[in-house]
């Protein structure tokens, strides 16, 4: 999977994130701050409502883990896959050579 390059920088963002936290009791709902803010800055809003999700995440203002610990669920998750992939490997192995031992034995 690949990322398109951001449009916005990131100090641009971290502004639009705060402006949209400080300015969303200005506005009916949350996403109506954070549609008016991306407008204005030349993001989508999907993108600035990621980064608000984010930052509120990671100031422990909503119950969700932080990118820290997405980054080792990630890490954790690629290494569980590794790991079954060489067990599938070993297994294998292991049975072409019970297979081939048998045929060596000849038939019962």
């Amino acid at each position: 999977m690949t990322t398109k390059p951001s449009r916005c920088s990131p100090e641009v963002q971290a502004r639009a994130v705060r402006l949209v936290l400080e300015h969303q009791a200005d506005y009916p709902s949350q996403w109506s701050a954070i549609e008016s803010i991306a407008s204005k800055i030349g993001c989508t809003a999907e993108t600035l409502r990621r980064s608000v999700r984010r930052e509120e995440r990671d100031a422990g203002r909503r119950a969700w883990p932080s990118a820290e610990i997405e980054k080792t669920l990630k890490y954790v998750q690629q290494l569980s896959r590794t790991i079954e992939q060489e067990m599938n490997t070993v297994l294998l192995d292991c049975t072409r050579a019970r297979r081939a031992a048998l045929r060596k034995m000849g038939p019962r």
